[in-house]
């Protein structure tokens, strides 16, 4: 469900806005700028749900395990 903000800005901001962006994608813009700032994934369940697909797990482990082994060798 989608919620009608009014903020205002300074008339150069909105000039740039409408030149840069375009007429009628400037609340799309603003939504994906400010999204990562304030809707906070849960990431316990994306992590559980990354869990249940055992290719995934099993790749990781492979991955973690050959770069252990390469940790290892190196000559330091």
């Amino acid at each position: 469900m989608q919620k009608k903000l009014t903020i205002t800005v300074d008339e150069e901001v909105y000039a740039g806005l409408h030149k840069t962006i375009g007429h009628r994608k400037i609340s799309k813009f603003v939504e994906e700028l400010v999204r990562p700032h304030v809707v906070h994934p849960n990431l316990e369940l994306a992590y559980a749900q990354m869990a249940k697909d055992k290719k995934r797990e099993k790749d990781a482990i492979e991955w973690a395990e050959i770069t252990f082994k390469d940790i290892a060798n190196e000559k330091g």
